[in-house]
C-alpha cells in the first residue's frame, strides 16, 4: 500500500462516530422494546432486529478500521495503548451485542456503548501514534493471541462489572446467573491470555515469570475473580456481596491494564505503552 493511501488515526473519526450513532441507535431501539410487548409479537421482533442489525453495523464500522489499520501498517494494531483501546472498543460493543442477544437485557446495550464510546473519543482527541516498528520481544508468534484474548476477556469482564451494577440496584433474578457466565467465559480468556504471556515471556527473556508490576496486578485479578468464581459454585455469599467484589475484581482489572503504567516501579517494564 502507498504512503499516502494509508489509513491513519486522522481517518478514525469517520469509523468512530459512524460505530457511535449505530450503536446508540441500537441501544434506544433496544430500550423502546419495553416490557409490556410479549417477546413473541410482530412488533418486538422487528425492533428487536432492528437494535441487532444496528449494533452489528457499528461492530462492523470497528472492525473496518483495525482491518485497514492493520493492512496499513503491515503489523497487528494491538502495540500501544490506543491501538489496545481500539480493541477493547470492539470486544466492547460485542460483548455487549451477546449480552442482548442471549439474555435480551435491554439496557446492555446502552451501557456497552457508552463504554466504547469512552475509548472511540479518548482515541479521536487523543489518538497514540508510534513507530510501525516492533521492538524485537514483540516480534513474537506469541504477540498476536496474547493480546488479542485479553481484550476480548477484558470485554466480557466489562459486560459483568455493568450486570453488577445493576445487580445492586435491581431485583431481577436472572442479573446473576448472566453475570457468571460472562466471568466463566472472560476468565477462560483471561487464564489463555496468562498463559501465553508465560509462554512468550520464557521465548523472549527466558523466565516465565518475573513479577513486574503487569504480572502481579494480573495475578492479583486473576484470584480476585477465582474468588468470585468460587462462591459463585459453591452458592456461598449474597447477591449484594457477589455485586460488590464484581466492582472490586473490575478496578483491578482496570489497575492492571493501564493504571500500572502510572506507578514508579513499572516504568522500566516492557509492558508501560504510554512511553
Amino acid at each position: 500500500m502507498k504512503e499516502n493511501d494509508m489509513i491513519t488515526w486522522d481517518s478514525f473519526i469517520w469509523f468512530g462516530i459512524t460505530a457511535i450513532l449505530l450503536s446508540a441507535a441500537a441501544a434506544v431501539v433496544s430500550i423502546c422494546a419495553n416490557d409490556h410487548w410479549s417477546a413473541s409479537s410482530f412488533r418486538y421482533r422487528r425492533l428487536r432486529t432492528a437494535a441487532v442489525s444496528s449494533a452489528s453495523a457499528s461492530l462492523a464500522s470497528v472492525a473496518a478500521f483495525i482491518i485497514l489499520m492493520w493492512i496499513g501498517l503491515d503489523r497487528p494494531p494491538l502495540r500501544t495503548m490506543g491501538e489496545t483501546r481500539l480493541w477493547y472498543s470492539f470486544f466492547a460493543l460485542f460483548a455487549g451485542l451477546f449480552t442482548y442477544i442471549r439474555w435480551r437485557f435491554r439496557w446492555i446495550l446502552s451501557f456497552s456503548t457508552v463504554l466504547a464510546t469512552v475509548f472511540i473519543m479518548i482515541n479521536i482527541f487523543r489518538p497514540e501514534i508510534h513507530d510501525q516498528t516492533l521492538m524485537p520481544a514483540l516480534q513474537s508468534p506469541w504477540f498476536i493471541p496474547h493480546v488479542t484474548v485479553y481484550m476480548f476477556s477484558y470485554s466480557f469482564l466489562g459486560c459483568a462489572f455493568l450486570l453488577a451494577l445493576a445487580g445492586l440496584f435491581s431485583s431481577r433474578n436472572d442479573v446473576m446467573p448472566a453475570a457468571d457466565t460472562l466471568v466463566y467465559i472472560g476468565m477462560a480468556f483471561l487464564t489463555c491470555g496468562m498463559l501465553s504471556g508465560a509462554l512468550w515471556a520464557k521465548e523472549a527473556w527466558g523466565h516465565y515469570w518475573n513479577w513486574d508490576p503487569k504480572e502481579t496486578w494480573a495475578l492479583v485479578t486473576w484470584l480476585s475473580y477465582m474468588l468470585y468464581i468460587h462462591l459463585s459454585l459453591l452458592g456461598k455469599g449474597s447477591r449484594k456481596l457477589k455485586c460488590v467484589l464484581l466492582v472490586f475484581c473490575f478496578i483491578c482489572l482496570q489497575m492492571c491494564w493501564w493504571g500500572v503504567n502510572y506507578l514508579p516501579s513499572a516504568q522500566d517494564s516492557i509492558h508501560v505503552y504510554n512511553r
